[in-house]
């Protein structure tokens, strides 16, 4: 959430930075209108009260000289309801004021690229080798389907459509790549964490999924609880509404969980295969930084996820994305994207993102400095690192060999116990 101060004394900022991001401007305006008539609306219900105040002493003052004091009190009273009223309304215009303030989206930072859309996206470098194969390169249901690993008829059974059932050495990769992604990211210095994957209404609101993002959730109506659709909502909100002392920053923090979306936006993307699932497992990086050291901390979270990609010898992109592809609680962020030879295309397995106080404003994420009075807003980051079933996916195609066999990446092969996957 943006300060609203910010917003007041910098309207012409926040507004070019919407239409970079293609937003409508006109919510800022309606924002603008809305505190002008807050703000009037408060000095009147302050002058109001100052009159109550002084009848209240003229009242005083009458009866202890033994005189009528009905009509003063009638004026106060007359006063009182007037108070009531406009308080009633003072109170609605805020609630208004709120929820514009929870759909506004963060202001891009300076060095973002300004594009329309995904296709003016600016690629930063790329690594590892594309591979070469004497043979047309299967796409990765078909080799999970001759490999007998993934099952997609019976999930389907069982839940739907998007869904996938892991099995044997299907089963065994994806616990394997959560537990070389955990072991490794911990080695780094992130703290390991299993935070609840069902969370309140609150925490969703912290991280910026609600209210904008509801028809992308799956939610449990009595009581209102949400499932997660990445940990960063769990693992962000557990600091939420405390003080932080600055000798606890930089606080990194690692987590697996399943994550759950309900693809609303994606109808006929992907429909076939592991892309794009409404359940699927993910290991997530979050950072609570101080905010000069946020940017920095944002190149050093990239790292750390292009490592895990270039451990498992999978080749990848790193693109920065433009203002109208950036999310919507971002300031900024790069989207690492794994080559998957049967589409001949590179595909985001990780986005790395700075969120400035944007998330922390809405969460009351807050940490005092050494020495100083008052507090300061941390600063948030989170990448993921990585999506396992992406990351099964760029595996099972890129080390694919001609006889539908799997190599396993060099890595993995102590968590899997096999050199192979037959």
């Amino acid at each position: 959430m943006l300060d609203a101060r910010f917003i007041i004394e910098n309207s012409e900022k926040v507004i070019q930075s919407l239409l970079q991001r293609g937003y409508d401007p006109g919510i800022i305006k309606e924002f603008l209108g809305i505190e002008d008539e807050r703000r009037s609306l408060l000095i009147e219900v302050e002058r109001l009260r100052q009159q109550r105040n002084e009848l209240s002493e003229i009242i005083s003052k009458i009866k202890k000289e033994g005189r009528d004091a009905s009509t003063e009190t009638q004026k106060a009273k007359n006063v009182s309801e007037l108070i009531k009223e406009k308080e009633e309304k003072l109170k609605d215009l805020e609630e208004k004021s709120k929820t514009l303030l929870l759909n506004i989206p963060n202001t891009p930072h300076e060095s973002v690229p300004v594009g329309k859309d995904e296709t003016e996206n600016v690629e930063i470098r790329r690594w590892g080798e594309l591979p070469v194969f004497d043979f047309e390169p299967m796409n990765h249901w078909d080799i999970g389907e001759m490999l007998e690993i993934i099952d997609f008829e019976r999930a389907s059974k069982i839940a739907g459509a998007r869904f996938a059932i892991m099995k044997g050495m299907g089963a065994k990769l994806e616990r394997s790549l959560i537990n070389f992604m955990l072991d490794l990211n911990t080695s780094r210095g992130y703290k390991e964490v299993f935070p609840p994957i069902i969370v309140n209404r609150d925490s969703m609101i912290g991280t910026g999924q609600l209210p904008k993002f509801a028809n992308e959730l799956f939610t449990i109506l009595d009581p209102e609880f949400y499932l997660i659709p990445t940990a960063e909502v769990s693992v962000t909100n557990i600091h939420r509404n405390e003080i932080l002392s600055e000798k606890d920053l930089p606080i990194y923090y690692t987590a697996y969980t399943p994550c759950f979306r309900r693809e609303a936006g994606s109808y006929g993307k992907d429909v076939r295969g592991l892309i794009r699932q409404h359940q699927f497992n993910k290991v997530e990086l979050v950072k609570f930084v101080k905010p000069e050291n946020s940017y920095d901390e944002l190149e050093s979270l990239t790292r750390d996820a292009e490592d895990i990609l270039q451990k498992l010898g999978l080749p990848y992109r790193l693109v920065s994305l433009c203002t109208g592809d950036l999310g919507f609680a971002a300031s900024k962020t790069y989207d690492l994207e794994v080559w998957l030879p049967a589409q001949q295309r590179y595909r985001e397995i990780s986005s790395c993102s700075n969120f400035t106080d944007f998330q922390s404003r809405r969460a009351g994420i807050r940490f005092r400095r050494e020495g100083k009075k008052g507090t300061e807003f941390v600063h948030t980051l989170n990448g993921s690192g990585l999506a396992i079933g992406r990351t099964l996916i760029a595996i099972l195609e890129n080390y694919q060999q001609k006889d539908g066999s799997v190599i396993v990446p060099d890595v993995l092969k102590p968590y899997m116990g096999v050199n192979v996957i037959r």
